[in-house]
């Protein structure tokens, strides 16, 4: 069993009084230990390096050097686990993982803090000797599943080289499974890749308006312009983006009740 008095913890967030309510809830957990400030992204970086902290909770908006670059500026020193805290709900949904332990939504809830505390406790007490000479990992996000009360993914957020885009989820054509990554393709032919498991991704999306092809493949019904069925029991699913896919025999059945009825 870990014990809590070696977590330590740097916050990096530009604006003062997020700083300081997180750090006052974080101190009513009985041996989690604030070991530093961050005001920037570059001094997130600099004090990372100095404490060595165990966890960081991370700001992802921040001028000059947002969260996502600082997680990136961190390769080589010793990783912390990381925490996004941010304003923006569409950063918390569970169908997108950045390799980061948790996302937190301003104003910070302490019930939800609390959830965070114990993922990053059972995370840190899995590491062995060698990750914990060296400082904590950046984790993989732990997905959970769907709670009744939370909307339908209205927009998927994907990294790109500057920053974070959003996209929304009417006009992703198709979603296609390759190991870890999933590969997103627009209704116009624009193409993403995101790390993060197909069925925790299905979980979030409206199942009025996305179908199971197979086990690899989800397809936004309103993007279907053709069905075609083939030999052995399966069909060819064609998109009005131009993008050819074939069910498996078992998705097949479910395809033709949603789709061939009247």
């Amino acid at each position: 069993m870990l014990n809590m008095a070696s977590m330590r913890v740097l916050i990096a967030d530009d604006e003062r009084p997020s700083r300081a309510f997180l750090a006052s809830m974080l101190a009513t957990f009985a041996g989690v230990t604030v070991v530093a400030e961050a005001r920037t992204g570059r001094e997130a970086v600099r004090l990372n390096a100095i404490h060595r902290p165990d966890v960081l909770f991370l700001d992802l908006q921040m001028p000059e050097m947002d969260g996502l670059a600082v997680v990136g500026a961190l390769n080589g020193a010793p990783l912390p686990l990381v925490v996004f805290v941010t304003a923006f709900d569409e950063f918390a949904t569970r169908a997108f993982d950045l390799g980061v332990v948790d996302y937190l939504t301003k104003p910070v809830d302490r019930q939800r803090l609390q959830q965070t505390i114990r993922r990053l406790e059972d995370r840190l007490a899995g590491l062995d000797d060698d990750q914990a000479a060296g400082g904590a990992l950046v984790a993989n996000h732990v997905d959970s599943p769907r709670r009744t009360n939370e909307p339908w993914l209205k927009r998927v957020p994907v990294k790109r080289a500057d920053g974070i885009a959003f996209v929304p989820t009417t006009q992703i054509a198709s979603v296609v499974a390759e190991r870890e990554l999933l590969h997103i393709t627009t209704r116009r032919l624009e193409r993403h890749i995101i790390s993060y498991r197909l069925k925790n991704l299905e979980a979030r999306l409206d199942p009025d308006k996305f179908i199971r092809l197979g086990r690899g493949a989800l397809v936004n019904i309103d993007a279907i312009v053709s069905v075609t069925p083939q030999a052995g029991g399966v069909c060819l699913v064609r998109l009005d983006n131009g993008q050819t896919l074939q069910t498996s025999r078992i998705q097949t059945r479910s395809l033709r009740l949603r789709l061939f009825h009247l």
